[in-house]
């Protein structure tokens, strides 16, 4: 049974979006299974550059069903936003799949979202304020809007009715601000659901029918490992689960089904919003990595927060996610350097410490212990094989590997479509 699940290794913004459309061509259907707009990929075909946000990257392979999953939370505004400026560009959309199970992103949700980062004040998390977080509360406590919902006028209004009863005594009695009416978000739900109608399907149903076609599924998560509301570093993570479990339960398609499970992993480290980030670089190198590996959310706009390589985490990613492959992406980024830093363990209170710490606190104070790799200066864009890197390059890549605990599978030596070693095969 060909499903794959490829997810995020560190904190997000490895380069999904690449890995995804180099599969996208050999795969049948790629399937988003959490997140929402907080998610930003790029991908480059060619001389052009998509900056998809909500859609799974595999809309980009003409042959390729894209699908959002019922674990996705959607923004039915930014939605057909983003499908509007694909068809623009003559991009299919036609194929796009949602599951009427997944829940809506309503305008009080954004509402709540914002307001309460902003009362928050120092001690904000540091979300997208895009309505990501209020809406899988809303989902848990069991008073969210579905897809399906939206075909359903009367159940819609009591379920809108019903959030806003509570909402707005918060909004007003709490943040000052006007209360939301009811009849106007209806209004304008319904009007996306007529607008989206064409996609909506029982996608559980069509993913477990094309797995016993021995059809070839692709997961796709958002985010990363580190964001993982279960497993990352709370309270400074997603809402959801990026790593490989949130597969299951975002698509409906059971583990047994799953043969593999890929890790995107940057040659060194990012991160965007608050928290802790051992490898943090406040100086001319970790600018030097912005600049060159072209660092910003491309959701959020905002800089990431870049430093070096730390090999904790990807034996930790390995671990949680039961990987079984690396793709190892902007090894391209590091050439130049005389010397590259690798966090090979954590100092914490005077002890070295080889794994992620489990406690907060721990981690929060865990200071980076690092060996130094020899660098290149050749160019590595045009490399087409492993044997074709610089030997230091070579070196460098086989200690990542051999310290994450997954073998690399291929390599990412520039943004482009083409700009990829492939070592072993992922299908």
């Amino acid at each position: 049974m060909p499903a794959l699940v490829l997810l995020g290794a560190q904190w997000g913004d490895e380069g999904k979006g690449k890995a995804t459309d180099l599969l996208g061509g050999s795969v049948d259907y790629v399937v988003r299974y959490q997140g929402g707009n907080n998610a930003g990929h790029t991908v480059v075909v060619g001389d052009q550059k998509y900056a998809l946000h909500l859609l799974p990257s595999g809309i980009l392979s003409p042959e390729c069903t894209p699908v959002i999953g019922n674990g996705v939370v959607i923004d039915p505004s930014v939605l057909l936003s983003e499908l509007s400026g694909l068809n623009e560009r003559g991009v299919d959309t036609s194929k796009l799949l949602i599951s009427g199970n997944a829940h809506i992103i309503t305008t009080y949700n954004v509402t709540v979202d914002k307001v309460t980062e902003r009362f928050l004040g120092k001690r904000k998390i540091g979300t997208t304020g895009r309505g990501i977080g209020p809406t899988y509360a809303d989902k848990i406590n069991r008073t969210g809007i579905r897809v399906q919902d939206l075909y359903d006028e009367s159940i819609l209004t009591q379920k809108v009715e019903a959030a806003l009863e509570i909402k707005n005594q918060l909004l007003t009695k709490l943040y000052n601000r006007r209360a939301i009416e009811a009849g106007q978000v209806v209004e304008e739900l319904l009007t996306h659901g007529e607008n989206i109608k064409q996609y909506v399907a029982d996608t559980t149903l069509i993913l477990n029918n094309a797995l016993d076609e021995d059809k070839v599924v692709l997961f796709e998560g958002g985010q990363g490992t580190l964001l993982d509301v279960d497993h990352g570093t709370y309270p400074f993570v997603t809402s959801s689960n990026p790593t490989a479990g949130g597969a299951c339960t975002g698509t409906g398609v059971g583990p047994t089904k799953i043969s593999r499970v890929i890790g995107i992993l940057k040659a060194y480290t990012t991160r965007v919003g608050a928290g802790p980030f051992p490898t943090e670089l406040f100086d001319e190198d970790g600018e030097a990595l912005r600049r060159i590996g072209g660092e910003r959310g491309v959701t959020t706009g905002r800089d990431r927060r870049c430093g070096w390589f730390d090999a904790p985490i990807a034996r930790y990613a390995t671990r949680v996610n039961g990987l079984t492959d690396f793709f190892l992406t902007k090894l391209d980024v590091l050439t130049g350097w005389e010397q590259i830093p690798v966090c090979v363990a954590y100092e914490i209170d005077g002890k070295r410490v080889e794994e992620l710490p489990y406690s907060q606190t721990d981690f929060h104070h865990a200071k980076p212990v690092y060996e130094n790799f020899p660098g290149w200066s050749e160019d590595i864009s045009k490399a087409k094989t492993f044997d074709e890197l610089p030997k230091n390059a070579k070196a460098y890549v086989k200690a990542l590997e051999e310290m994450s605990g997954a073998p690399i599978s291929a390599i990412g030596v520039g943004p482009g479509r083409t700009e990829t070693i492939e070592i072993n095969s992922f299908i």
